[in-house]
């Protein structure tokens, strides 16, 4: 079975939506996170993808009372990245509910917070990979490193990373279809589970993914907001064809 998540993304407390992971290009679509997580959950959804994008943009965390809001208005399982860069962080996440945290730059920057992170929190750790051109970005995206991003996964998964979302950056938000070719190689070079993120626009894109053996999951946060992609429609296929 391939899991459809929802996402949610944060800026100032409000949902919105980034192009292509550029702080200036912002869509504001709720203002109310817990109504929308109620929302993405009535459509039958298991797991929620939340970012604190001030946090990516920041390096700390800005949005925890959005993020707690969300855990007491829904109770499905809840993962959280964004700006996540110290072991306070990830116990204070933890603490509250969260069921997942992600981490990003600083899986890159501080492997041993990784290892820590894993051990204290088996299971409940998962790191996001995003990349351009098979190359690791970093810090929101504004810095793109020399590490390769199949390199990179397999390398936090021997760490005891729980699971790796990998994102196209130049897909995100473009409404432009996801990279299979990307995310089945992906797939094949690391043996913990891979959520596909980026450029999600429409069923056929889901049904393109739900192709790839072994994929656990795919995020999609613009489509369903614009109406592209019936979540609750998605979700369904995804389940029936599992």
């Amino acid at each position: 079975m391939m899991f459809v998540i929802p996402a949610i993304d944060l800026k100032g407390g409000e949902c919105v939506r980034l192009l292509q992971g550029k702080e200036d290009a912002v869509t504001v679509y709720s203002d109310d996170p817990g109504s929308t997580a109620k929302r993405w959950e009535s459509c039958g959804a298991r797991m929620l993808h939340v970012v604190d994008l001030d946090g990516a943009f920041r390096g700390s965390q800005m949005n925890f009372s959005a993020i707690k809001k969300i855990r007491e208005s829904v109770s499905m399982q809840i993962e959280v990245g964004g700006g996540i860069r110290d072991m306070e962080k990830i116990d204070e996440l933890i603490g509250i509910g969260i069921d997942r945290v992600i981490l990003g730059t600083v899986a890159i920057e501080k492997p041993a917070l990784l290892v820590e992170a894993c051990g204290k929190y088996p299971g409940r750790v998962v790191v996001g990979i995003d990349a351009r051109d098979g190359r690791v970005a970093v810090k929101g995206w504004v810095e793109v490193t020399p590490v390769g991003a199949r390199d990179l996964a397999r390398d936090v998964a021997a760490k005891g990373a729980a699971g790796i979302i990998y994102t196209d950056i130049s897909r995100d938000g473009m409404m432009t279809g996801p990279n299979v070719k990307a995310m089945e190689e992906m797939v094949r070079s690391v043996n913990v589970p891979v959520i596909a993120s980026g450029g999600v626009s429409s069923m056929q894109d889901v049904m393109d993914l739900m192709r790839i053996k072994g994929l656990w999951g795919v995020i999609t946060g613009k489509a369903i907001y614009s109406g592209a992609i019936d979540l609750k429609e998605a979700i369904r296929i995804a389940m029936r064809d599992s």
